[in-house]
This record gives C-alpha cells, structure tokens and sequence, in this order.
C-alpha cells in the first residue's frame, strides 16, 4: 500500500509519478524500496487518469451504503435482505479493482 499512496501524494502535490519520485518518498517514509514493484506501479499508472479512476472508486463505494438504507428500513423477510447484502458485498468487491489498477 505505501507504493500507492506514495503514488497519490504525488498526485495530489501536482507533481509528476516517476520512480525516482515514487523512491524518495517511500525513503523518506523509512520504507525499503522495492524497484521491481515501483516500475509495476509506474507501469501500471500508464495511461490512467487518476482524478477520474478515484471518482469512479468514490461513486462505486458510496453505492453499496446508499442502496442498504432503504432495505433496513423496509419489513423485507430476511431471506431477501441477505441476498441484498450479497450484492453489496459483490459491489464493494468492484470497487475494489481500484486497488488493483495501483498495483
């Protein structure tokens, strides 16, 4: 995780995510870099448009919780509330592909 969130101050600093800069940051955190994982971390940020993939992880996240407040208010039989709360959890499993489109 501290690769990706190196990759996100970055971001978040407007600064450009390379691995030199992915490297200083994970020094100066005390964190043994792995350069193999931060060339798949670049790698993998290739292309992507992070300010939208965090958005997208925003919308799919807040999902689930939006669609579990009415199922907890109806009278629904229980049957019906855990294959709902089967959904939720498969929801919640997508957004965290977001995860893996760090590395």
């Amino acid at each position: 995780m501290e690769y990706i969130y190196s990759a996100m101050v970055l971001y978040s600093a407007g600064k450009d995510i390379t691995e030199d800069a992915v490297s200083g940051i994970l020094s100066a955190a005390g964190v043994e870099a792995n350069a193999a994982k931060i060339k798949a971390l670049i790698a993998s940020l290739d292309g992507v448009d992070i300010k939208e993939a965090i958005a997208n992880a925003s919308v799919a996240a807040a999902a689930p919780a939006a669609a579990a407040a009415p199922a907890a208010a109806s009278n629904e039989p229980a049957k019906e509330k855990e294959e709902e709360e089967e959904e939720a959890v498969s929801e919640e499993e997508a957004a965290a592909g977001l995860s893996a489109l760090f590395g």
